[in-house]
């Protein structure tokens, strides 16, 4: 492993989390995301030498298309720092199989290991709350699964699931499956953390303060709200076997420096 701290190129692979979507700056261009942060976090921590960054992470790919695509463009980069988090977009689908995912993804962290890249990885997210819960025992066995290659093969890892703040609604986005920007934020506090770097500020993961809870009436419109505008469009995608990120591209597919 490199000494933690000291990586010069990072490359991001995964899916709609990694891309960052929903993180959209007043003023922005293009979506920001946790592993745009974490770039920048690593860039100012090691100025002046330069860090290089490139992120080819594309909204609703399969653990399987980021490993036969994103990881050989990613390791012909030569990077020093890989992250890989995907899979929960299989997760979501019926009839997923947390073990087979979890061999395609130990194969993906042997061959980065192999090339001499460090790997980051990412727990997935504790579903408690909500409709998403019905998956929460995959997500648990997949889970385990990932510490275990991370162990087994020398990969850090960032902890999702035991994130207090992202039990918190107002880390989410209004369709309650990406975050928001100040989830991104949280996360990249936990990227550092999970690279063995000390985090911005020690309490950046603590709760919110609560919120009054709505009256009923308010919580049905809006859940009568989210289903229509976000539950139903999912959905029919599913049936019409599309994805959200068909015509998209990385949004950052070679390596650039990051300014600080």
């Amino acid at each position: 492993m490199t000494q933690s701290g000291t990586w010069h190129r990072y490359v991001a692979l995964g899916d709609s989390m990694t891309e960052g979507l929903w993180d959209l700056p007043d003023g922005a261009e293009r979506t920001r995301g946790w592993a745009d942060l974490l770039a920048h976090h690593l860039a100012v921590r090691l100025r002046p030498e330069p860090v290089e960054y490139a992120n080819l992470a594309v909204r609703g790919r399969l653990l399987g298309q980021i490993v036969e695509t994103q990881l050989p463009q990613a390791l012909a980069m030569q990077p020093d720092l890989v992250s890989l988090v995907g899979g929960g977009n299989d997760l979501l689908r019926p009839g997923a199989d947390p073990d087979a995912l979890a061999r395609l993804l130990e194969g993906a962290v042997a061959s980065a290991r192999g090339e001499g890249a460090d790997v980051l990885l990412a727990t997935g997210v504790d579903p408690a709350l909500g409709l998403l819960r019905a998956i929460r025992g995959k997500v648990a066995i997949f889970n385990g699964h990932l510490w275990s290659i991370a162990r087994q093969h020398g990969a850090f890892v960032m902890d999702l699931w035991g994130m207090r703040s992202l039990r918190d609604r107002r880390m989410w986005a209004e369709d309650r499956v990406h975050m928001t920007a100040a989830g991104h934020e949280r996360v990249a506090q936990a990227a550092l953390a999970g690279l063995d770097l000390a985090p911005d500020t020690p309490n950046w993961d603590d709760p919110l303060e609560p919120l009054p809870r709505p009256a009923r009436a308010e919580w049905l419109r809006g859940e009568f709200t989210w289903a229509r505008t976000h539950m139903g469009p999912w959905v029919g995608r599913r049936l019409r076997r599309t994805s959200s990120g068909a015509r998209i591209q990385p949004k950052r597919p070679e390596p650039e420096v990051v300014r600080v």
